[in-house]
């Protein structure tokens, strides 16, 4: 047992080792990085400092394990530390799939020496959870404050005691939206008042004006709200020394004559030196709501991010810049993206469409995850509707994923392979048609219902294969396969990836079956792999 336990450390160091990818490092060695600091879809992120640490957490939505939690010591390298949702609630709504749904754009704070994080489900109301560490274990959520299209909500402890609550509203629920309102919270933020007071109306000069954070300083009560819509918009700023206002505005970052469209949505941190920071989204379609950080300074009592290239008074996204001043240097480390499945635990960059089930696979203490062939969807659903869809996020512009597989089924329909899942979506699927396996592109099309088309299936002699897609510029998706993970055929079409509902496209693994029996094939994955 001693030298078993040996062999995982070792293998936990190695594998910590290696946590930097081949695909995106922004931190370019030379005391500079260049955005985005993280090329993933994290979301509506949001950040907090905590002593020498950073912590990030950002939007779910449906994806379970939800609630990513990111650690920095720069705000240049980031890497997943944990998550802070392990199921969603209500469980008999969140065991299926519901895409776009689930955790919208939380907020992370740390009072009293706790971690807090609020944050919204569209349907059901204001959640918040709380942790004394933030890799968990994190309590069960409780539900602050019940009503449908309460979104964004973000906590202020202020000075005298007092909390309050801020958050916008989800037309779509709602049948109000644009608009931002203040409420009171018990001691404990456990309560949320019904109290609200409008601080402003977006609907003249804003376009949609949602997001909010709030903050202190200087006696100014500030709400950082992002405006103008997710692609196209701009960051506005609130401020008043009344916590109920009224708030002037103004707008401090937005896209000028960059490319970098919509800036805006995100947190406000300060190193331990002074510096000021805001980190926020990019939406850049099938890669999804990719994080950049801008340098920030105060003046008048206002913030300015970015730079002001133009000299109109209003910052613009940095694309390379000088890293935060934190006192020290750290190494280059990135989020998780390949994975080996060496160790008894799943790597944390990965994720399901709905709660997990036991029974939908584990890893092994044998060096490979194993995946069985469940009855998860009705034919007439598609992939689309599985929840035992095991994904990751698209991690740079440009990419290769391999992914080795030994198949072991037992039952005729059984179906494994490699897939790109968003309201679009295509994959490898080698099925068992009547004792022989075959391999095709399946490709489903989404316009008021999922229409897919599949080509002409291959015979494969062998049940270890090895299926690889190669994503170039503008998520456009070649998908190839191999016997011996030398010389790779390629198989299908073309095809372009496409953003989810609210998330941006995924890539992982699947293992179904087309009938419900007291047993199921399974997939044995002996490794992921991302690379240029």
């Amino acid at each position: 047992m001693k030298n078993i336990n040996i062999i995982f450390l070792l293998l936990s160091i190695l594998t910590m080792q290696k946590n930097v990818a081949q695909v995106w490092v922004p931190d370019n060695g030379d005391g500079t990085y260049t955005n985005p600091i993280i090329h993933a879809d994290y979301s509506d992120p949001d950040a907090v400092r905590v002593g020498d640490d950073f912590y990030m957490t950002a939007s779910s939505f449906n994806c379970i394990p939800g609630l990513p939690i990111l650690h920095s010591k720069d705000l240049v390298n980031w890497t997943i530390i944990g998550y802070a949702l392990t199921k969603q609630i209500p469980v008999e709504t969140f065991d299926k799939v519901q895409h776009g749904n689930g955790v919208w754009a939380p907020s992370i704070t740390f009072h009293n020496n706790e971690f807090y994080i609020y944050y919204p489900d569209p349907d059901f109301g204001i959640y918040m959870i709380k942790a004394k560490k933030a890799e968990g274990p994190w309590s069960e959520p409780i539900l602050v404050k019940a009503c449908s299209g309460l979104i964004d909500p973000s906590p202020l402890w202020d000075d005298d005691g007092k909390v309050y609550l801020v958050h916008a509203f989800a037309g779509s629920r709602a049948k109000i939206k644009s608009l931002i309102v203040v409420c009171t919270m018990n001691t404990e933020g456990t309560v949320a008042n019904n109290d609200e007071v409008m601080v402003i109306d977006g609907h003249e000069s804003e376009g949609t004006i949602e997001g909010p954070k709030f903050y202190k300083r200087n006696n100014y009560y500030y709400i950082f709200a992002p405006a103008g819509g997710v692609s196209t918009g701009w960051q506005t700023v609130l401020r008043s020394k009344n916590v109920f206002g009224p708030y002037e505005k103004k707008k401090v970052l937005e896209q000028g004559k960059t490319n970098i469209n919509g800036p805006h949505q995100g947190a406000w941190v300060q190193t331990q030196t002074g510096e000021d920071w805001f980190i926020h989204f990019q939406d850049k379609g099938a890669y999804g709501r990719i994080v950049h950080l801008q340098p920030m300074k105060w003046e008048n009592d206002w913030p300015v991010m970015g730079q002001d290239f133009d000299k109109n008074g209003i910052g613009e996204p940095v694309t390379t810049f000088k890293k935060p001043n934190v006192g020290k240097k750290y190494p280059i480390e990135t989020p998780a993206e390949s994975d080996e499945f060496n160790l008894p635990k799943l790597g944390l960059q990965w994720q399901w469409q709905a709660n997990a089930q036991i029974n939908w696979g584990f890893p092994t203490s044998l060096g490979y995850l194993n995946l069985f062939c469940l009855p998860t969807i009705k034919e007439n659903n598609k992939i689309f509707e599985a929840p035992n869809l095991l994904l990751q996020k698209f991690p740079a512009e440009e990419f290769t994923t391999t992914t080795k597989l030994t198949f072991n089924t037992r039952l005729n329909g059984e179906s494994t392979g490699l897939l790109i899942m968003g309201l679009d979506y295509s994959y490898l699927c080698l099925k068992n048609d009547n004792g022989k396996l075959y391999l095709n592109q399946k490709t489903g099309t989404f316009d008021k219902k999922i229409v897919e088309t599949e080509t002409s299936p291959v015979l494969i002699k062998n049940n270890t294969i090895y299926l690889r897609v190669k994503i170039k510029k503008g998520g456009v998706c070649n998908f190839f396969y191999s016997l011996d993970d030398k010389k790779y055929e390629p198989i299908g079409n073309d095809f372009t990836a496409k953003e989810g509902k609210w998330i941006g496209a995924k890539i992982g693994l699947f293992a179904l079956s087309e009938k419900i029996t007291n047993d199921s094939g399974n997939v044995a994955v002996d490794w992921f792999r991302i690379t240029k």
